[in-house]
């Protein structure tokens, strides 16, 4: 692949002021020097005419020169800063394709940063994570990953796992040296506390995938409380349609909000009762549904009713008068009123199930899978009977790490990876 010389438009699709090309291969040297006529002075943002093999002039605008392996992609690499009509860009693509380069692939710069040591693969995902960022909670998780967090804790690890595995070995190959018993004390000592360590990193929540993915908040309650007038007022438009008719919403409507910069999905739910017809029981048995795997139920009532179990309670329709039970917010879905107050608890809430102190959270469910593995080696490990079979089990966690931040075993999930990033990165 790396022999390849790719291209691609890196910035928005559709017409713009500015369009931004992006090279990288052995051959973006020469292919830039036919573009420009020169080469410009590395790294520094020159102006220059743009022609094709035949001399006709296709753009004017900046470039810079990227030589490797200080770019991006750890490769000769270079930008273009063209004008953002599509007849631009294809002209320019089109001589480039002449000259011998190709069109990228989706993520194809960043698998070629990753392969050539310009990054792990925890930052790899954290560049597709700051791409898809929504919030400003999402943006500073994916920075903090993609400034080595992770990679540096998983690595710390590996690091620890490679000296216990060399003291272990030491015990093997040299039974009869009468090596110090501290040897094995520590060995023992340290894999305890590094189990420890892993444990307490696993059982955080899931509060950096819950980020990363959003949260789901369900809106339930008995029909007409005004559940959906609620979620209609929370999200600041006509999501789902409100009726004085009792079970109007038969099925989970959802929309996407922002609560304490974290993304949250509503999900307006069937009122709950006993139906009267299929269709009805049927949008009951997915509200249940949906409240039971929700992270966080808005639970709904009518002021001057007793409030329904959740983690939130909801009094609404206050402007009729009725009493707010005792640990319920009064709100009127109709006239405003308390939904401020409302949209602040929410918003603790969110911040409160995402939020980590301390080391950087777990960010993806395949980095979850490994370190369940390595913690399940290392359990195996402290009741090994054999000094052999110990060893095994280090080596299997320490592989179990590698696959984390792309060191050993990942060619399977390279593809399946990048695909997901868009064409340019």
């Amino acid at each position: 692949m790396d022999a390849d010389t790719i291209f691609a438009v890196a910035s928005g699709a559709g017409q713009a002021a500015i369009a931004v090309m992006r090279l990288s291969g052995p051959a973006s040297r020469a292919m830039l020097a036919a573009l420009c006529g020169r080469l410009p002075t590395p790294r520094r943002a020159s102006f220059r005419r743009l022609r094709d093999a035949e001399g006709a002039e296709l753009d004017q605008g900046m470039v810079v020169w990227l030589p490797g392996p200080g770019s991006y992609t750890g490769e000769d690499a270079a930008e273009l800063y063209l004008h953002g009509g599509r007849a631009v860009l294809m002209g320019v693509a089109d001589a480039l394709v002449a000259l011998g380069a190709r069109p990228a692939e989706p993520g194809e710069f960043t698998r070629r940063a990753f392969l050539n040591g310009r990054m792990d693969l925890t930052e790899a995902e954290a560049v597709h994570d700051l791409v898809a960022a929504e919030t400003e909670a999402q943006r500073r998780q994916a920075l903090r990953q993609l400034d080595g967090a992770l990679g540096t804790l998983y690595g710390g690890w590996a690091d620890r796992l490679r000296l216990l595995l060399a003291q272990q070995e030491a015990l093997i190959d040299f039974p009869d040296e009468d090596l110090p018993p501290q040897v094995e004390a520590l060995v023992v000592g340290e894999l305890d506390a590094l189990r420890g360590e892993v444990a307490a990193h696993l059982n955080d929540g899931r509060r950096g995938e819950r980020l990363r993915e959003g949260l789901v908040f369900a809106v339930t309650g008995r029909p007409n409380v005004g559940k959906s007038s609620l979620v209609n007022a929370l999200a600041e438009r006509d999501v789902a349609i409100v009726s004085a008719i009792a079970g109007t919403t038969r099925d989970a409507l959802e929309t996407r909000v922002v609560l304490g910069g974290v993304p949250v999905t509503l999900v307006d739910t069937a009122g709950l009762r006993d139906a009267e017809n299929e269709i009805e029981a049927e949008g009951v048995r997915r509200a249940r549904a949906r409240a039971a795997a929700a992270d966080l139920v808005i639970s709904v009532s009518e002021a001057g009713t007793p409030a329904e179990d959740g983690n939130v309670l909801v009094a609404n329709k206050i402007d009729l008068g009725g009493a707010v039970p005792a640990g319920a917010i009064g709100v009127s879905a109709l006239t405003g009123e308390g939904l401020d107050t409302l949209r602040a608890r929410l918003a603790e809430a969110a911040r409160s199930l995402t939020e980590s102190a301390g080391p950087p959270p777990l960010t993806q469910a395949r980095h979850r899978a490994a370190l369940l593995e390595a913690a399940a080696r290392l359990a195996g490990a402290q009741t090994a009977e054999l000094s052999e079979l110990r060893a095994e089990d280090l080596r299997l966690a320490l592989r179990a790490l590698g696959r984390i931040t792309g060191n050993v075993g990942v060619e399977d999930i390279l593809n399946t990876l990048f695909a997901r990033f868009c064409i340019g990165k």
